[in-house]
């Protein structure tokens, strides 16, 4: 396994619940994702969007075309 740090790539997601609007009390998923080589975050809404932030940074190559990825199954 070729390991080179330019095929290395390092993420922290941080999650929470959040109350969405207080009078439901529904409560929701928020939180964001760190690219840690750049340091470039994005701010979740849902807990898809790890997965969108993610491919960003992989190569079309690298991902397998199963729509159902471990994040998405979360």
């Amino acid at each position: 396994m070729d390991l080179t740090e330019s095929k290395v790539h390092s993420f922290i997601v941080k999650l929470w619940l959040d109350d969405e609007g207080g009078q439901t009390g529904r409560r929701v998923w928020r939180g964001y994702v760190t690219h840690v080589p750049s340091g470039a975050q994005r701010y979740l809404k849902r807990l898809s969007d790890i997965d969108d932030f993610i491919r960003e940074y992989l190569g079309d190559s690298d991902i397998q075309s199963d729509s159902r990825s471990r994040v998405c199954e979360w």
